[in-house]
């Protein structure tokens, strides 16, 4: 297995995670979002990993990518604010199928698998300067 091949895969994985991130304060950042570009509320998004091979490494090793974004199918959640500028001839709002508390939770959830990448690279980084220390004495 080369070495690289591994830092490939540590790379593939904080790279993946990273993205995830990027679309969870993503969807945080718009849960009071009534109105976007497309028309009506902000949808929910998530990503998709798919695993990808990586050159000098096992078939049985793989590392991850992101394959696509995809909208969350989920209903937008309907409350009934007359006064609010998006309201129905009836006074409801439709916002966004965003729960703040389940971001939370995949962004720990995320944070965790990151933090776990970084110190797998620590380790393999480690690995290899004690073996180049070893083969210099």
């Amino acid at each position: 297995m080369k070495v690289s091949g591994v830092f490939g895969i540590i790379a593939t994985a904080l790279e993946a995670q990273r993205e995830r991130m990027n679309i969870i304060v993503s969807n945080m950042v718009n849960v009071h979002t009534t109105r976007t570009e497309e028309g009506g509320p902000y949808r929910r998004r998530d990503v998709v990993f798919m695993p990808v091979e990586i050159e000098g490494v096992s078939e049985y090793m793989k590392g991850v990518r992101v394959e696509e974004i995809i909208e969350d199918p989920t209903p937008f959640k309907v409350v009934y604010n007359p006064g609010h500028p998006d309201a129905d001839e009836k006074g409801y709002v439709r916002l966004p199928n965003v729960d703040i508390l389940e971001e939370m939770v995949n962004m720990m959830m995320t944070f965790r698998a990151y933090e776990a990448s970084l110190s797998a690279f620590n380790t393999f980084k480690s690995m290899v300067t004690k073996t180049l220390e070893l083969g210099r004495s």
